[in-house]
């Protein structure tokens, strides 16, 4: 199917650095090494966790703790779970995927401005430098000060959509927190800690991103987000229903089926962090479809760059650190070595650390 002219202005130039990479490689795509290595190994898809969070507020003890006691086991042997009961319509999200494909089909030009959503446009990754670093993907990386319009963001005739993630972000910013307080609440002995858990996390210190995966007529596997975890306390997915989610489990590759009602949470590292690694911060990557695009949306649970991440008791095996000193030291880690290390940094006892290996697909 040949795109308008209008569609193809409005993607950004993933298939020439896919190409120019390409190249570079030698001509093999990292799949295709892979399965040279090891054979083919079929992907499992399954189910993650589903967790009813009405439960919690049910006014019925028993029910609140069986809810509090699913996550906190879901945190910790998958690292990952799904949430129903979480309060987020299903209208408000169906209006924030019709802004998200206006949004995206702006012209690539318009779209990289730096003045347009206060210059959080992302595409891919022009810096990468082999296959394993592209991202077929573009998005939209918002901190939530600028969409209440307190940094001069320019909305443009975007104006609807400001509001729309303003309800979005409140909505998901209510779920994050129910979660975190459950799950602090599930390793600290005094109620009033846990509410107060995490400290330094408000409306001006959180992020808001908007995800859009291209169909991609390349190799199958190439990545639609490259492996990685998140460097914040938690994560709040919505996503379609096209899938392309995976997450390492048991030292492989898991497809999580999309649930058409459900939420997404994910552990981040900060939350290992404080949780002295009782709760996992998992690798995961999205796949890009052949034949659909997939639009998904996140809200990344952060402090403030100053505040200190802690730890839920001691011993730790974490030195003390703030978010802004971890940021900086994954900036560095990736612009040297193009990986992330993230925790093994902060860890009071280490040996000589090198960049994880890429796992096989």
């Amino acid at each position: 199917m040949t795109m308008s002219t209008a569609e193809s202005a409005a993607e950004p130039p993933l298939a020439d650095s896919y190409l120019e990479l390409l190249r570079r490689d030698g001509g093999i795509a990292p799949a295709a090494a892979d399965a040279d290595r090891r054979g083919a190994v079929p992907v499992q898809e399954r189910e993650l966790p589903l967790i009813d969070l009405s439960c919690l507020a049910s006014g019925r003890a028993s029910e609140a703790r069986a809810c509090a006691d699913a996550m906190a086991r879901a945190a910790s042997e998958w690292g990952f779970f799904q949430v129903t009961g979480h309060g987020v319509s299903r209208a408000l999200l169906e209006r924030l995927r019709a802004e998200q494909v206006r949004l995206f089909r702006l012209a690539f030009e318009t779209k990289a401005k730096a003045g347009l959503l206060n210059g959080s446009y992302r595409w891919g990754a022009p810096t990468a430098t082999s296959l394993r670093h592209l991202s077929w993907s573009e998005a939209f990386h918002i901190p939530l000060a600028s969409i209440s319009g307190a940094s001069g963001s320019d909305f443009g005739e975007l104006g609807s959509l400001r509001v729309v993630m303003q309800e979005v972000a409140e909505a998901m910013s209510r779920v994050a927190k129910t979660v975190a307080v459950s799950l602090a609440g599930s390793l600290l002995q005094q109620g009033h800690q846990a509410a107060a858990f995490p400290a330094g996390c408000d409306e001006t210190t959180c992020f808001l991103r908007l995800n859009r995966y291209p169909a991609c007529p390349f190799g199958a596997e190439t990545f639609g987000l490259v492996p990685h975890t998140d460097s914040d306390f938690l994560t709040v997915l919505c996503q379609d229903q096209v899938g392309g989610l995976q997450l390492m489990k048991d030292s492989r590759w898991v497809a999580v089926k999309p649930h058409p009602d459900a939420l997404i949470v994910n552990i981040g590292d900060l939350f290992q962090a404080w949780s002295n690694n009782r709760y996992k911060s998992v690798e995961h990557k999205v796949v890009a479809n052949a034949k659909a695009e997939r639009f998904s949306a996140a809200y990344f649970l952060c402090p403030s760059y100053d505040s200190l991440v802690g730890t839920c008791g001691e011993p730790s095996p974490y030195t003390d650190f703030t978010f802004g000193e971890y940021r900086r030291k994954v900036q560095e880690d990736v612009k040297r070595t193009g990986r992330k290390i993230g925790l093994p940094n902060f860890l009071k006892q280490q040996h000589h650390i090198t960049p994880p290996p890429l796992p096989l697909l």
